[in-house]
């Protein structure tokens, strides 16, 4: 458990036609951090409150940021994804928070495509992601990948980028359990934002997505239309881990693996005929047993 930190807050007047909160932890990432909001502000519908988190700022991320017109929070050390998150949540000022990585570039249309979401709903029960492209492949079906459009910030096609985007027929997707990741404001409250026990932050999205199943959700989708492109920095490999699978299992006793694959469908085509639920019998005990052997290494 980390000691609480001392954050300083600073609130900015927002646009009163904002439709988004958007929440930016930044860690010494200065260059991505002018990109991601560049791209916001370039490529955005509608307008949106931008607030921002410095961990750190000695790259002169600090001075850039109280120079600018955007709220933002201030830690002296790096209190991660959690704390930010939590303190900027403080500062919303619109009816829906926005969670996005400072190593994003956010294509055009990206919030029309969520806001005609948002439109369809009922009720405030959901949790969309954009989706993601990404110059490296992997497995998950949810990420568009391989696509390089550059790997630094300096190396980036911007202009290619977007034709990309313009063009491109991704399906909507299951299982939305990462930024850019949307929830109503009266959502994150009811859940108090994210656990600080994951702090620095590994597996603290999957943990907030079980939160939100525990209260109701069962609407978590990816939008296939909004679309970001993430450089994957390496801002990870300057912090020491916590052992989030750990903590995961622990807490909700099942792996988190059991909640990507068998509770939110991730990455599979979404489809409003099939309504996500807890598989029981076997599978509920199996993945109850691995949760056991993974809580005790």
């Amino acid at each position: 458990m980390y000691k609480e930190p001392q954050i300083e807050a600073n609130l900015r007047p927002c646009d009163p036609d904002s439709r988004f909160s958007i929440l930016i932890p930044s860690w010494n990432n200065l260059p991505y951090l002018k990109l991601c909001i560049h791209s916001i502000e370039k490529n955005s519908s509608f307008k949106h409150q931008i607030i921002i988190h410095v961990n750190e700022g000695v790259d002169s991320t600090l001075q850039w940021v109280k120079n600018s017109n955007y709220s933002y929070t201030y830690s002296k050390e790096n209190v991660g994804v959690c704390y930010a998150l939590n303190a900027m949540s403080a500062l919303v000022q619109t009816n829906y928070v926005l969670y996005v990585n400072d190593d994003m570039y956010l294509a055009k249309k990206w919030d029309q495509y969520l806001l005609e979401e948002i439109a369809l709903q009922d009720n405030n029960l959901f949790y969309f992601s954009a989706t993601m492209v990404e110059f490296e492949g992997g497995a998950n079906k949810a990420i568009l990948a391989p696509f390089d459009f550059g790997r630094t910030h300096d190396t980036f096609d911007e202009t290619a980028f977007l034709l990309f985007a313009e063009k491109q027929l991704k399906s909507d997707w299951f299982g939305s359990c990462w930024p850019p990741s949307l929830v109503h404001k009266e959502i994150w409250d009811k859940v108090h934002g994210y656990d600080v026990n994951y702090s620095p932050g590994f597996y603290s999205d999957p943990d907030f997505a079980m939160k939100l199943w525990e209260i109701g959700v069962r609407e978590f989708k990816g939008i296939g239309r909004s679309l970001v492109y993430h450089f994957k920095c390496k801002s990870t490999g300057r912090v020491i881990r916590n052992n989030g699978r750990k903590t995961f299992a622990k807490k909700w006793g099942v792996p988190s693996s059991f909640l990507f694959k068998e509770m939110l469908l991730m990455g599979q085509s979404y489809d409003q005929n099939i309504k996500l639920s807890k598989p029981n019998g076997f599978k509920i005990l199996l993945a109850k047993c691995k949760a056991w052997y993974i809580a005790k290494i």
